[in-house]
């Protein structure tokens, strides 16, 4: 009983231990480019004739955890963006117009209810909602977060989505604390021994995308957020893999020194179960297409990629290739690989 009363202080004091730990420790999810050069494309590299409208679509990005919209990192990404394709017009994904409450709704906050007021916050957007499509970047659990917007609502309609370092399936253990970090620590702990509570998944984050293979019954059960737009359970939303299919592009970057996702290959959907790694193709979700991740591969829409380095450590070749490759006016036209398409 004298335990029960101790965890549900700690529960209630929670919040408060978040927000200094997310202002402790932004740098984990603020995307650093590692040159601080910023090359305008040169106009020979345009796709598009002159008569045609080559206003490039807007750009959504949506910040990881412990960041926030207002960071310097993030908007320098704006700002490549708009050098790489001029006249971009760049939106930042808030839950709050405040960075500070922005940053702690990374940590603290019903997911489900954070993605639908994205949905509404960009739908009545002037610019936004008016716009033919748009397209995405997502960094970490931004990543995921921007697929659930595809999944659930894409209205303005998402072209092509970037996510780097994202938890597409999930994590197996929370981001790593330094060993003098005991707020970190604290919080960590009191998430991993109550990660299916109501009350937890319902309110902290991260542990909306926890997925343990070990324990999928609990997941299934109590997970309020990734296994429903992963699709796993029985009943089937047929939109989310509508949706996806739409997409013409979704790339996934992966970091190679990735230790602060866990696992690392989360990112591209792959199953990581000890030392046993399944790729995404040989699995359920793309192999009875759950959402819509076989049928956007056939179109050779779904890209997978690598990127040097620790989570979040972002290179300025990595940005620019993205930029110029996926991102553009509405007339861009885009390369397929069609000997991956002739084999699936």
């Amino acid at each position: 009983m004298h335990t029960s009363i101790i965890n549900m202080t700690l529960l209630q004091k929670l919040p408060i231990f978040l927000t200094l730990a997310s202002a402790i420790r932004s740098v984990l999810a603020t995307p650093t480019i590692q040159s601080p050069a910023i090359r305008s494309r040169s106009s020979s590299s345009s796709n598009n004739n002159d008569d045609e409208d080559d206003t490039p679509l807007p750009l959504v990005i949506w910040h990881g955890l412990g960041d926030t919209f207002s960071a310097e990192g993030l908007q320098s990404v704006g700002e490549l963006a708009e050098k790489i394709n001029p006249g971009t017009f760049v939106y930042y994904v808030r839950m709050d117009e405040s960075a500070s409450n922005d940053r702690t709704a990374t940590f603290y906050g019903n997911v489900t209810e954070q993605v639908a007021k994205v949905c509404a916050d960009l739908a009545s957007h002037p610019i936004l909602s008016t716009a033919p499509a748009i397209d995405a970047v997502g960094f970490s659990q931004g990543g995921q977060f921007l697929r659930a917007y595809v999944e659930r609502c894409n209205a303005p309609p998402v072209r092509s989505l970037v996510t780097f370092g994202s938890q597409h399936n999930g994590i197996v253990d929370y981001r790593a604390c330094s060993a003098a970090d005991w707020l970190c620590k604290g919080a960590m702990a009191l998430l991993h021994s109550n990660t299916w509570s109501a009350w937890v998944q319902s309110r902290l984050v991260p542990a909306q995308y926890f997925r343990d293979p070990r324990d999928l019954d609990s997941y299934l059960e109590s997970s309020n957020f990734l296994a429903d737009v992963n699709n796993e359970r029985e009943l089937k939303n047929k939109t989310y893999a509508e949706n996806i299919a739409k997409l013409e592009n979704l790339v996934m970057y992966i970091f190679e020194d990735d230790t602060t996702v866990i696992p690392k290959e989360t990112g591209w959907f792959e199953e990581v179960n000890g030392t046993e790694i399944t790729p995404l193709r040989e699995r359920p979700i793309y192999t009875e297409d759950w959402i819509g991740l076989k049928a956007l591969d056939k179109k050779g829409g779904l890209v997978f990629k690598t990127n040097p380095g620790e989570h979040m450590q972002v290179s300025d070749q990595a940005l620019e290739e993205t930029f110029t490759e996926f991102f553009g006016p509405l007339t861009k036209s885009f390369s397929r690989d069609s000997q991956v398409s002739d084999e699936l």
